[in-house]
């Protein structure tokens, strides 16, 4: 059977939510006392896309300026980036733009992005606009969301997208460095010296079609 093994980089500034998002989803769980990252943190999830199994490394950055030096080597060879920013804090936002040109700089091949706004729980308190986000992430050629790592809103969605871009990727050969297996994703765990992290995730399956998700336009959450 054929799997493919993409590469995930999340990005972002200081305090945004990036832990909290991919924790929420990984291993569905929030803590209100999230001690910041330092240089990088591994996570791992699988999810089957139309019968084909999806595994995600995903890479968690630090936001911390003192940490930007070191974020080249973590998403070197990235397949996808998540972007996250923090719909209440206006200069996270404007980070975003700093990131995409680091990833310009940095990853030649063709990469899966999403563009994610963070803290919906929080709308009273909004700085930057949906109709921002959705402009910026189609001049891009962006996926946008929004979502509450919190409430656990939104969340799901996200990796969906990131999992159908990098199937829809590995068809059209895009990327040199996805991997894409024919072995049994067990025995790929086994073979693989990338993998050696721990396995913390979970395993779901995502009927939706490739075609229903377009750059750049928001899809309701299926699992909230």
């Amino acid at each position: 059977m054929k799997t493919v093994v993409g590469k995930v980089v999340v990005l972002g500034h200081l305090g945004v939510g990036k832990t909290s998002t991919i924790t929420r989803y990984v291993e569905n769980s929030f803590s209100h006392q999230v001690t910041p990252t330092i240089g990088a943190s591994f996570f791992t999830c699988k999810i089957t896309v139309q019968s084909i199994p999806i595994k995600m490394q995903i890479w968690d950055t630090a936001g911390q300026e003192r940490f930007k030096a070191l974020a080249p080597m973590f998403y070197r060879n990235a397949n996808a980036a998540i972007l996250v920013f923090d719909i209440t804090n206006q200069q996270s936002f404007d980070s975003i733009k700093t990131w995409v040109d680091e990833l310009k700089r940095n990853v030649e091949e063709a990469m899966v992005l999403c563009v994610v706004g963070n803290k919906i729980d929080l709308m009273h308190e909004r700085k930057v606009s949906k109709e921002e986000g959705l402009k910026y992430s189609n001049s891009i050629g962006a996926s946008y969301f929004e979502c509450s790592a919190k409430d656990d809103q939104g969340v799901g969605v996200v990796f969906e997208n990131i999992a159908l871009g990098l199937l829809r990727m590995s068809v059209g050969k895009s990327n040199n460095t996805l991997k894409v297996y024919d072995d049994d994703i067990n025995d790929i765990m086994a073979k693989s010296s990338e993998l050696d992290a721990t396995d913390v995730g979970n395993e779901e399956v995502v009927s939706i079609s490739i075609k229903s998700i377009a750059h750049g336009d928001t899809v309701s959450s299926k699992c909230c």
